[in-house]
């Protein structure tokens, strides 16, 4: 094993009461970490990475050979082309996960200290913001999993309702001729292609909760902050000092723990935004174009799925733009005008700072929210409203 993982203080969402676990069972990632240590792509590192990786990836190879060769009908060949981005976003995270695995499990221990630090916390209102979040996250993480395995019966499914034998996404089989009826070769490859969409599901979903994870926590790590402030009042006079400086130095390890995280993960939200754009076009257009009704319903599924898991992410990402905002806001409540100058200027430090908001970028540079989300829309819908007219 690559990296050791020690045992460390666990939480129940029920009755918070603490015990002791391991760090790929902390409760606030729900079943994420377990499945990235299954796959082996954090905190195990052996075959199983390859055995999941390397067959997506010549798949990937083969579904583009097969758009550029295809002669197939246009509906099929843009449900590739959809299926083939897909494939690349999951292939792309599974590297990145490959490449800066041990970034990602110092990030993840990072979080881990700062979560049994709340969970230690004698504060009855902290314990309750931390057992929202959990709560949130494992809620959040199962409907993204339970939506992918809806993706993948779709899948599966979406041949049966066609007009033409395909399979359920196109590959590129140099001397083979899959669809020949003699053969038994479109038998096997549809078992084989049936079995790596569960596997592609294991590896795409995960990432996107554990992206949502990491930033529901960033967003816990600002309420604390904001209820510290808003009990100022509640403190003698000599203590006010001594917690403003703590506030000050929770603010910094939070404004870290967010630029940590947009070091892992900006590069591939500006890869995901594309993505998202270009899947999301094609599936309206896929839409307009489907021939029956059971097309029509499974296209409807993945619009779901990809809008619903990219809503999820850029929702969370504007909502810690907005409560790194009200940490400002929640100094300024307190009762400061009953403090001396030296602590009035200790907090106008923080609350300074505070005017800068903490942000998860796209490509290191624009803030991911619900601003940037909808003109990501908006284009979206002019180019289908183009394709739409070109192709009437």
């Amino acid at each position: 094993m690559g990296c050791e993982i020690h045992n460390i203080v666990d939480i129940d969402t029920d009755n918070m009461e603490l015990k002791s676990m391991d760090t790929v069972e902390m409760p606030i990632f729900g079943s994420t970490l377990k499945l990235m240590k299954f796959w082996s792509y954090l905190f195990v590192h052996n075959w199983r990475r390859y055995v999941a990786m390397a067959p997506y990836i010549i798949i990937n190879c083969t579904q583009y050979v097969d758009i550029y060769l295809s002669t197939e009908s246009l509906d099929f060949i843009i449900r590739n082309v959809y299926l083939a981005v897909l494939f690349t976003n999951t292939v792309v995270r599974g590297v990145l996960l490959c490449v800066q695995r041990f970034s990602y499990e110092r990030f993840i221990n990072v979080l881990k200290s700062f979560y049994i630090e709340l969970l230690q916390s004698d504060d009855p209102t902290i314990n309750l913001l931390v057992e929202e979040t959990t709560r949130l996250s494992v809620f959040i993480s199962r409907i993204n999993l339970l939506m992918g395995c809806c993706t993948c019966i779709g899948f599966v499914t979406y041949p049966i309702f066609g007009s033409e034998r395909v399979l359920p996404y196109g590959m590129y089989l140099p001397t083979i001729d899959e669809y020949k009826y003699a053969s038994p070769y479109y038998e096997i490859f549809f078992v084989i292609q049936a079995i790596m969409a569960p596997m592609g599901c294991c590896m795409y979903i995960p990432y996107t909760n554990m992206v949502v994870t990491f930033t529901l926590f960033a967003i816990l790590m600002c309420r604390v902050l904001q209820h510290k402030l808003r009990s100022l009042e509640k403190l003698k006079i000599e203590q006010v000092r001594g917690e403003i400086i703590w506030c000050i130095k929770y603010q910094l390890k939070l404004s870290g723990f967010v630029d940590a995280m947009n070091a892992l993960n900006t590069h591939l939200h500006l890869v995901e935004f594309l993505c998202f754009g270009a899947m999301l076009c094609v599936l309206l257009f896929s839409l307009i174009i489907a021939q029956t009704i059971g097309q029509t319903v499974i296209v409807i599924a993945y619009m779901v799925m990809i809008f619903a898991n990219s809503v999820v992410l850029y929702y969370v990402a504007n909502e810690l733009y907005f409560q790194s905002f009200d940490i400002a806001i929640a100094a300024y409540e307190s009762n400061w005008m009953d403090f001396d100058v030296d602590t009035q200027k200790t907090l106008k430090f923080l609350i300074m700072r505070s005017q800068k908001p903490l942000a998860i970028l796209v490509g290191g540079t624009y803030p991911m929210n619900l601003k940037m989300l909808q003109s990501l829309l908006n284009a979206i819908y002019s180019f289908f409203t183009l394709l739409r007219r070109v192709y009437g």
